[in-house]
């Protein structure tokens, strides 16, 4: 009976009516961003005049200096290029080395039985469960009771202890799902365990690898509450500059970067999701 329900036509039409809405409320505003990023009103962003390519023009430095929509935006291109190159520095750093954590860590756990291994797994996904606020206050103390200088420095260290998480959470899943015969057989013709790990494993679990790494990096990119607190001066990444330039005014600039990192961001994701789900 209750399947009959579920099935008829007005149920059907309901739950995709929902699926509708529920859509365009989650990319309607992406979607406005992209639109008003080619608004060439530079005083009421909100307000549509005409069509332009001057924000992102200014953006690279290709706009002529003296004409009024570069007079609204008082960030040089070479800051922007700073900016850019502290997030890919920060994101490249932390991902990588939170690939290398997150991978032995994954393998180490699925190989062997130690005491104590559920409470070390809860550990592992407990940076991924405390508020961001949070970790970044705990982040902050650390660094100011040890000594450090808040740098990029700080911020690679400080994305590396979340990020490890979801690369572990990656590759396990991809450990979980692998067939162990391969190994056992490379064992069986003699092969060493790293000869069997690089030639075996790592293949196997590459896919998992390389998502994780990527989705590492979009997060580490798009960070913006843990970087705030750790983040030194002239260590600014994109996040903080576009929430900077916020505070000093609704720029039209603003809606051109944030779909520029939007597009990355989405290209990387995809990219992450696809060898994610490989199979091989």
């Amino acid at each position: 009976m209750l399947d009959k329900i579920l099935n008829s036509r007005f149920w059907s039409w309901l739950f995709k009516g929902y699926g509708f809405v529920f859509l365009t409320f989650l990319y309607l505003p992406l979607g406005l961003i992209f639109v008003y990023s080619f608004n060439a009103n530079s005083i009421n962003m909100a307000v549509w005049t005409d069509f332009t390519f001057d924000w992102y023009l200014t953006i690279f430095g290709g706009a002529n200096s003296q004409s009024e929509f570069d007079a609204a935006f008082t960030e040089s291109p070479e800051r922007i290029f700073e900016v850019v190159r502290n997030s890919a520095v920060v994101a490249l750093c932390a991902s990588t080395i939170s690939t290398v954590i997150g991978t032995a860590t994954a393998i180490a756990l699925q190989r062997y039985n130690f005491a104590g291994k559920k409470f070390y797994q809860a550990l592992l996904i407990l940076p991924m469960i405390v508020p961001d606020i949070v970790l970044g206050i705990a982040l902050l103390i650390f660094f100011v009771g040890a000594g450090f200088e808040l740098s990029l420095l700080t911020i690679i260290i400080g994305h590396t202890t979340f990020l490890a998480s979801y690369v572990f959470i990656v590759v396990s899943a991809r450990l979980a799902g692998m067939d162990t015969t391969l190994e056992q057989a490379s064992a069986d013709l003699g092969a060493g365990p790293l000869t069997t790990f690089r030639r075996v494993t790592l293949p196997q679990i590459m896919p998992g690898v390389v998502g994780g790494f990527l989705l590492a990096f979009i997060i580490s990119l798009d960070d913006v509450v843990i970087t705030y607190f750790i983040a030194g001066v002239g260590s600014q990444t994109l996040p903080i500059f576009i929430l900077a330039m916020m505070r000093r005014g609704l720029r039209p600039q603003i809606n051109a970067l944030a779909v520029l990192l939007l597009a990355f961001s989405f290209v990387v994701a995809a990219i992450g999701l696809y060898l994610r789900s490989r199979k091989t």
